[in-house]
């Protein structure tokens, strides 16, 4: 759960939170209004696009902007001249007047002075654990007069946004005039075997839109809503908005353990398994700490005498471990090599 808190000037009119803040307050994803571009009593009718995109001197000239995506309504094909003047503009069908959003507006810069409280609660319902980001020593007067800091307040849950904004090392004037998209992670890391009063979380910031800061277009943040009116002859018309905002996205993660004797046992034996040391762990058991390791060891291996092993060189010449005639030993780590003789030439 989130709230904002402030009070703002924009082209001369006091902002409150129910005029710049979208959607409405509550939710983990929210977006606080820093310019707006109004375009007021638009009508369904037909009337000429704005911008230098759109000009033109003859209706051939429209032909390339049947389609576009990038008009305010549906191109017609017309070229609208006004009276003594070669340039135009292509003509369009839907809510005119065109909206402009090429006009300069001054953004709201009192967006640093608003504070965000942030309300979250984990639960792990492995463990039966719930937590809230308000720690328990943590008085309601302590919450009105405290200011989330990484190093000095790390566990206030209100955050003014100027603080954010600099953490994430942002351009407060740059992106209060194109808007952008800000992360707000609540990070839930919990050692249980410490005890509930240390599974606090721990709160970062990132800016999510940095990829594209230094695009040429669609740079920022902003998006259109409309206000409905009905004239008293049944005419339908509106006033147009171009919001650019600052998007912030809380995004919560957690993890939480509890050291179990059993889960311990069947990892380790698993992972002996896993990498063959469960033979030669059973080996040494048995070799040397049971009673009948004599009589083990005795079926394990078997000891074989010199003299056995010459008497079965000699009864067995073609055996593996007698050498043939015409191959010599090697020198070096028991390799062979061939005789002359039997090098093919």
């Amino acid at each position: 759960m989130t709230k904002v808190k402030g009070y703002g000037d924009l082209n001369g009119q006091v902002m409150d939170v129910a005029d710049y803040v979208f959607p409405q307050q509550g939710a983990g994803i929210f977006c606080i209004m820093t310019k707006v571009i109004v375009t007021e009593n638009q009508s369904r009718r037909k009337c000429p696009e704005v911008g230098k995109h759109f000009t033109c001197s003859k209706n051939e000239d429209c032909d390339k902007h049947l389609e576009s995506p990038f008009a305010s309504g549906v191109i017609t094909g017309e070229c609208l001249t006004p009276f003594n003047n070669t340039k135009g503009y292509c003509e369009i069908s839907g809510w005119c007047p065109a909206e402009d959003d090429t006009i300069k507006i001054k953004p709201m810069m009192d967006v640093v002075k608003f504070t965000i409280f942030i309300k979250n609660s984990i639960r792990f319902p492995l463990f039966n654990v719930t937590r809230g980001n308000f720690i328990s020593t943590m008085t309601s007067s302590d919450i009105k007069k405290c200011n989330y800091h990484p190093e000095d307040n790390p566990y206030c849950p209100i955050f003014l946004v100027e603080d954010v904004l600099n953490i994430t090392q942002q351009n407060h004037t740059e992106l209060a005039l194109q808007g952008g998209e800000i992360g707000i992670n609540i990070e839930w890391k919990c050692n249980l075997d410490w005890g509930l009063d240390y599974c606090l979380p721990k709160y970062s910031f990132t800016r999510l839109d940095a990829p594209f800061v230094k695009n040429a277009v669609s740079r920022g943040y902003n998006f259109r809503f409309a206000k409905y009116f009905m004239s008293e002859n049944g005419t339908e018309f509106r006033t147009l908005h171009k919001t650019f905002a600052i998007r912030f996205d809380v995004m919560v993660t957690g993890s939480a353990g509890k050291f179990n004797t059993v889960q311990t046992l069947i990892h380790l034996v698993a992972a002996f398994t896993s990498v063959g040391l469960g033979t030669v762990l059973c080996d040494i058991i048995l070799l040397n700490f049971l009673k009948g390791a004599d009589q083990y060891k005795a079926k394990k291996f078997e000891e074989v005498s010199m003299a056995q092993i010459e008497a079965s060189l000699g009864q067995s010449p073609d055996s593996q471990l007698s050498l043939k005639q015409g191959i010599k030993s090697s020198c070096d780590s028991g390799a062979i090599s061939l005789a002359n003789s039997d090098q093919p030439i």
